[in-house]
């Protein structure tokens, strides 16, 4: 495997890091917006990650000499999540109903800040291999330059 290989695994892999921390962020920032009487407003979001083929073998990715744009990972979408809304009693709310609650998105704060904190852990991951396969690279260069 050549070094641009190495280096596009780790920045697909952060790609879709950053993607999945920036949603539950917007999970997270739009919690507490009230949905409209009809139902209408937020929905969490959710990202679908893979990739467009799957191999049987995972020592072809390591023997192969070129990684195919299609194998790396990515998002493939972005959907809404079938999370329920839940009522809060807020009678002086305008959208509130004739019983006084308000309809609000179906946000699980927990599953939210973790999903925050794995897609940290996980880009961070991408970070260190990313530098670990930058300065094996600069080693090559430095032991073939006869230094």
């Amino acid at each position: 495997m050549d070094w641009h290989g190495s280096f596009a695994i780790s920045a697909a892999g952060m790609q879709v890091e950053q993607t999945r921390f920036n949603i539950a962020a917007l999970n997270l920032a739009n919690a507490n917006a009230v949905m409209k009487q009809d139902g209408s407003g937020f929905r969490p979001l959710t990202a679908v990650t893979g990739t467009g083929q799957y191999n049987t073998s995972f020592s072809s990715y390591l023997t192969s000499e070129q990684i195919i744009a299609s194998q790396l990972p990515r998002v493939q979408a972005i959907v809404e999540q079938n999370a329920a809304p839940h009522r809060v009693y807020d009678p002086g709310n305008p959208e509130a109903d004739d019983k006084g609650f308000v309809q609000m998105p179906g946000v699980n704060s927990t599953s939210e800040m973790l999903n925050i904190m794995t897609a940290l852990r996980a880009y961070e991951g991408n970070v260190v291999a990313m530098n670990a396969a930058k300065s094996m690279a600069l080693k090559a260069l430095d032991i073939g330059s006869g230094a």
